[in-house]
């Protein structure tokens, strides 16, 4: 491929992972990783509420890493309360994970700006032959590809599995007890998923600009060693 081809490829490589850095780092500082709502049970019961009557007791709910919003409805308006993972929430939340989740994302974003300078380098300048190369390159973008599967792997979990929204609804909650009614995965957790596809992109590209994947044997190469053996 030629040289000005490539320099445009690695450009766009580098833009690309450079936008899924500021992508995460602004997702992060946002509370719209999960919005749902939630059922008061405890109301909704002692009215024996009807399925129209019900919305009188569903109220809001949406967080993020940090911090995050709910409305509890539980026949008399909606009541908003805002919270904070830290320090209010990390009694009831699995700690291990939810703080698992941020340090993949600080990852994300690290390995996300050393490929994009190295893209950026590669492209302009003259790369080295080790970690500057084409191996970094791949190395730089799986990196970031699988911080980014882990991060959302393990916040579905902690959505899921752990049952986070029940546990934030019923937060300081004594005498009520709030059931998850929905609840879905919001634009900054999508935006982790571009970001993993994108870092997968990145790998196809530098493969279309003529280099080899990583500890892969030119079969060309392979047969010129066989035959300068077998001429001695």
């Amino acid at each position: 491929m030629p040289a000005q081809q490539k320099k445009i490829i690695f450009c766009v490589a580098g833009v690309l992972s450079f936008a899924c850095a500021l992508g995460t780092a602004a997702a992060i500082g946002t509370q719209l990783w999960v919005t749902g709502t939630i059922l008061c049970k405890t109301g909704a019961l002692l009215v024996n509420a009807t399925s129209q009557e019900l919305e009188k007791f569903i109220g809001k709910i949406q967080y993020g890493l940090f911090y995050g919003e709910r409305v509890r409805q539980c026949g008399l308006g909606g009541r908003p309360f805002q919270f904070s993972f830290f320090p209010d929430l990390l009694k009831i939340i699995p700690a291990s994970i939810h703080v698992s989740v941020i340090l993949f994302c600080t990852v994300l974003i690290v390995f996300a700006l050393v490929g994009a300078g190295f893209f950026m380098f590669n492209a302009f300048g003259s790369p080295y032959e080790t970690l500057h190369g084409p191996v970094g390159l791949y190395l730089w973008s799986f990196i970031a590809c699988s911080c980014g599967c882990l991060i959302m792997i393990l916040f579905s979990s902690e959505v899921k599995i752990h049952h986070l929204s029940e546990k934030i609804a019923n937060f300081k909650e004594g005498s009520f007890t709030f059931k998850t009614h929905s609840e879905q995965f919001a634009n900054s957790f999508w935006i982790i998923l571009v970001c993993s596809l994108v870092h997968f992109l990145n790998a196809l590209l530098i493969r279309l600009a003529g280099f080899e994947f990583p500890f892969s044997k030119s079969k060309d190469s392979g047969t010129i060693t066989g035959a300068v053996d077998l001429m001695y």
